[in-house]
């Protein structure tokens, strides 16, 4: 597959490497995402926004303004 640049700045990113742990937690893992993550909360914190929004929008997240995830619509 390719590979995408993803740039972050003033982030930190908290995760594990699951891809070591052994089958078993794995699987349970995943089936806790999917019976314990409550999607309204997780909707809540995705906003969408067209391309020609950016330079308006790239400030704000630049000054911390913006909270959760923007995702961008290429099209509009």
């Amino acid at each position: 597959g390719s590979i995408l640049p993803f740039i972050l700045r003033r982030v930190t990113v908290y995760g594990v490497a699951s891809v070591m742990l052994p089958k078993a937690p794995r699987e349970e893992a995943w089936r806790r995402l999917a019976t314990d993550l409550p999607l309204d909360k997780l909707d809540a914190t995705v906003s969408e926004a067209g391309l020609t929004e950016l330079m308006t929008l790239a400030p704000k997240i630049l000054k911390g303004e913006i909270r959760g995830r923007v995702v961008v619509d290429v099209h509009r």
